[in-house]
């Protein structure tokens, strides 16, 4: 929301890419979380100081394009496979879990296990 202005809902987790020690990054490490969203608006009204553009793409048109990042074009490729073949064999599922000191929850995301024959 805040980069393009679109509401949009939570469904999953789809990836987690890391960087460690990378230059120009301080000496920190570096998560960048990809999540699978629903769009509830559908309006763009973007950030000018984040965003140069921003437009609503078919998601085919993010494998093709050579003017996107690899990390951009393999995650529009796990969407696809996720339309095509269903999203169970994409999602990281999340489970809510009690934490043994608190008393509080977390959430762990994690492959969906098999289920027991």
């Amino acid at each position: 929301f805040e980069e393009t202005g679109v509401r949009s809902e939570f469904r999953s987790l789809l990836s987690i890419r890391q960087q460690h020690q990378h230059p120009g990054a301080f000496g920190m490490s570096d998560m960048y979380i990809i999540c699978r969203l629903s769009p509830l608006t559908y309006d763009i009204n973007f950030c000018t100081h984040e965003c140069l553009r921003c437009e609503w793409l078919h998601v085919g048109e993010l494998t093709e394009t050579s003017s996107t990042t690899p990390i951009t074009s393999r995650v529009a490729r796990l969407l696809l496979h996720g339309l095509e073949q269903g999203f169970d064999k994409i999602d990281l599922t999340m489970e809510e879990l009690p934490a043994v000191y608190s008393g509080m929850f977390y959430q762990l995301y994690h492959r969906q296990l098999p289920a027991k024959s």
